[in-house]
């Protein structure tokens, strides 16, 4: 069929601005980070300076102090931090409440000014009644710790909405990462929610008290963060990968890429001597639908599922966790 000169023009426009798009579309690198760590404004054991400190020298790019219903200042701490190398504090708190004996913690992250807790009449309201005060304020809210004194329970989430974020490790010792006694796992309740429709991401974090005395039965840091890839490092940008998912999580595992695309989903893992992998590749129900053995683990999706997630467990017993592709 001829095209008629304009029609000709509209054609070529179109791909020459599809090239521009594309010859200026943004680089991205991953940036590496914790989201969740008190100082001495709460309960842990140093001062912010010193916090941030143990952060960037152990090779972190960003770094949330998030401690109980404080907001610290960062400006001064980036001002210092920053100067040295390149390393980002990006504002936070821990809004911190309860409903009977049942301890509701929502972190806020990107925050601008320091929140107080909302009340409500179940462990339900109560996360309802915190994160929709910290969507309010322009923040991120993401729910803490969920089997810490078994206070929160798979059938009090499903009730709520426009949460975001969920820890499904915490490097504290008396959280209850893994569940027991009829209780779920975090990793459990993840796909119980997103099998429920709810879309939410899941992170990584230390929750790390203690930088004075090492321990086991400590909440020491370097036990969990995240790795995000963003444009740069800036508090807006970090800020807007993780809202989207674009990061994984991780308890020790390094994964060198995380693609989706054509069908697939694709992970390539950065190996350690002797170390071995499985990966599961996780849908509807929990149910694993792949199990693979490669350093370059991959999935091609069946057009059935309704999200795809990928837990890679190490035989030094780590994993990582990427982010659910919601297929419909």
């Amino acid at each position: 069929m001829r095209l008629t000169w304009i029609a000709r023009f509209t054609f070529l426009s179109l791909l020459v601005l599809g090239a521009a798009v594309t010859q200026t579309r943004p680089a991205t690198r991953w940036y590496k980070g914790n989201l969740h760590t008190h100082t001495l404004n709460s309960d842990g054991d140093s001062t912010p300076h010193e916090v941030a400190t143990w952060y960037r020298e152990h090779g972190y790019q960003f770094l949330t102090l998030s401690d109980h219903n404080y907001l610290t200042d960062v400006a001064g701490l980036n001002a210092v931090h920053a100067a040295r190398e390149r390393f980002l504090l990006i504002p936070g708190e821990e809004v911190t409440d309860r409903y009977g004996d049942k301890h509701v913690h929502v972190n806020a992250y990107n925050l601008s000014r320091e929140l107080q807790p909302r009340h409500g009449n179940s462990v339900a309201e109560t996360i309802q009644n915190n994160v929709d005060m910290i969507r309010q304020a322009m923040a991120m809210p993401s729910l803490n710790h969920p089997n810490f004194h078994w206070s929160v329970t798979k059938d009090d989430l499903l009730k709520v909405n426009n949460l975001g974020l969920l820890e499904v490790y915490n490097g504290h010792p008396t959280v209850n990462n893994v569940g027991g006694g009829g209780f779920q796992s975090l990793d459990e309740m993840w796909d119980t929610l997103l099998t429920a429709g709810k879309r939410i991401h899941g992170i990584a974090v230390d929750d790390a008290h203690h930088f004075k005395k090492m321990g086991q039965e400590f909440s020491n840091p370097g036990k969990g963060w995240i790795q995000v890839r963003a444009s740069e490092l800036s508090a807006a940008a970090i800020s807007a990968a993780i809202e989207r998912g674009d990061f994984y999580a991780s308890s020790g595992v390094v994964l060198e890429d995380v693609r989706t695309g054509g069908g697939e989903y694709r992970i390539t893992i950065k190996e350690r001597p002797t170390e071995r992998f499985t990966t599961y590749f996780i849908g509807d129900g929990g149910k694993v639908l792949a199990k693979s053995f490669d350093k370059k683990p991959a999935y091609r999706l069946t057009g059935s599922e309704r999200y795809v997630r990928a837990r890679v467990d190490s035989s030094f017993g780590a994993s990582a966790w990427t982010q659910p592709l919601f297929a419909r």
